[in-house]
């Protein structure tokens, strides 16, 4: 039984990730302002107690001073206790919140949030960020030795997967944005020698389109999301770079002679049509090959033709 023919486009793409053990949600906390006010009044209460349990114990009221003291104390060690629930989020930022290890969700809301004090948070930042790749030297399609770097513009899109389901999601996409970068240079050359074909420097936005295109394939498992990517340097290795340029001069020179060759032609024709049609003067099939012959000389020469004066006939 034959198999199946193998698409290139998912070929070319990394092996899905496996799927994340845990997914953000949104943490059961409330306004700071409320929870630091009852806060502060349960330290005021503590101390006031501690304060009074000392008069008693002044007058001699040792039992009744001893209760009122050890429950003011108390009472402002729990004030303190919850008010270490309270955090500032400032805009881009947000809290990852874990009780015991486990995971109890995420605080995006800005401003002052209160949480249960027994609980972990670690702050992750939900700004958009920059990561430039150092100058990577690898061999394009061709096997060409070239040079390239890119810059990627990323934020953290989900954050319990940025702190739970890979070690250091930061490094992570570092060596996730070289592995991308090195792949989208060996699957296209530098210059394609076929005008169809893709090539890295003919065609960067589609070649960008790609790499967000794979980046994103690869840094899904860390919860990250790709805005932008574009490469900061593209050019040949310094062993073959004077080689290249000389091959990319003869192309152009090339180019250049093709376009003179076709507009000399269009010359020539319009001419040789102009003058039979105004009747100037009656030209035999010799006469226009040698008319023809001057014309292109003088059009695709290098350098400017130098006329001879015939004082002669036509044809001497």
């Amino acid at each position: 039984m034959p198999e199946a023919p193998l698409d290139t486009a998912t070929a070319a793409l990394p092996a899905k990730a496996p799927a994340p053990p845990v997914r953000e949600k949104p943490a059961k906390d409330i306004g700071g302002g409320l929870a630091l006010l009852l806060g502060l009044l349960g330290l005021l209460a503590g101390v006031g107690l501690v304060v009074l349990g000392a008069g008693f114990g002044a007058d001699g009221n040792k039992g009744a001073a001893g209760g009122l003291v050890a429950s003011g104390v108390v009472v402002g060690l729990g004030a303190i206790i919850a008010m270490c629930g309270l955090n500032t989020i400032a805009p881009g930022e947000t809290r990852v919140v874990q009780l015991f290890g486990r995971y109890r969700g995420t605080i995006r809301t800005e401003g002052l949030r209160w949480v249960n004090p027994f609980t972990s948070r670690e702050k992750i930042s939900t700004r958009v960020r920059n990561h430039e790749t150092a100058v990577l030297k690898v061999n394009d399609a061709y096997g060409n030795p070239i040079e390239l770097a890119a810059v990627v513009v990323w934020q953290v899109e989900d954050t319990a997967q940025a702190r739970f389901a890979v070690e250091d999601f930061q490094e992570f996409v570092a060596v996730q944005t070289e592995a991308a970068v090195r792949h989208i240079a060996i699957e296209y050359p530098y210059d394609a020698h076929d005008e169809a074909a893709l090539s890295l420097r003919g065609n960067a936005e589609e070649i960008t389109e790609k790499l967000a295109v794979e980046l994103h394939a690869r840094v899904a498992a860390a919860g990250v999301r790709i805005v932008e990517s574009r490469f900061t340097h593209l050019a040949y290795a310094p062993e073959i770079a004077s080689a290249m340029l000389q091959r990319q001069q003869a192309g152009a020179v090339v180019a250049a002679r093709q376009m003179i060759v076709e507009g000399a032609v269009g010359m020539v024709e319009q001419a040789l049509a102009r003058i039979s049609e105004q009747g100037i003067v009656e030209l035999d099939e010799e006469r226009k090959a040698a008319m023809v012959s001057n014309l292109m000389v003088v059009l695709c020469g290098d350098r400017a033709a130098q006329p001879v004066l015939n004082t002669g006939t036509l044809y001497q």
